[in-house]
């Protein structure tokens, strides 16, 4: 996990806690929806970076030349 990740992970956790603090309704709506923004974040750079490293493994097995 890169730290932009850690980073939204941290921010979305951070929201919720903040929406359970809450006693506001609009603030909690508020801060949950930020919570949702930042986990959709983390979990967009997540797929990317599987996606990276699965193009990456594939280069790399394409590259190696045949034993037989």
């Amino acid at each position: 996990m890169s730290a932009t990740t850690d980073f939204y992970i941290a921010q979305a956790d951070k929201c919720r806690t903040e929406a359970d603090a809450s006693p506001l309704t609009q603030v909690r709506d508020r801060n949950l929806r930020a919570a949702a923004a930042w986990q959709a974040m983390a979990d967009k750079l997540l797929h990317s970076e599987k996606l990276r490293a699965d193009k990456e493994r594939l280069a790399a097995i394409a590259a190696t030349p045949d034993a037989g």
